[in-house]
């Protein structure tokens, strides 16, 4: 078993920052990949970034050059910079990480962008 722990969620004005921190239950090296999902009210859920053991990346073209994805190994901790944040970006966000056939989901924190 796999607990994720979400933090950094909040209100912020169009154009502000918000860091999003995921922190895992266990070493993030046996984690073969994590990310950050959003689900919008009366939208589908969507991928928004993810990042491999290897530090590979890949982002949903609505967030490319706004936000970036990484790793702290030390800390078992995913983090997502978000920048120029607007309100269609308003949303649920929740970490997820898959690890072999196995797939683990936090809690979620609220980002809501205020125009």
């Amino acid at each position: 078993q796999v607990q994720l722990v979400e933090s950094g969620g909040g209100l912020v004005q169009a154009g502000g920052s918000l860091r999003l921190s995921c922190a895992a239950s266990i070493s993030i090296f046996s984690i073969n990949v994590m990310g950050w999902y959003r689900q919008a009210p009366g939208k589908q859920r969507e991928l928004v970034a993810l990042i491999t053991v290897g530090g590979s990346t890949n982002y949903a073209d609505s967030v490319k050059g706004r936000f970036t994805i990484s790793r702290d190994n030390a800390k078992n901790t995913v983090y997502l910079q978000m920048n120029s944040l607007r309100p269609e970006d308003t949303a649920v966000y929740s970490c997820n990480a898959r690890r072999g056939l196995e797939g683990y989901w936090g809690q979620g924190t609220q980002v809501t962008v205020d125009s």
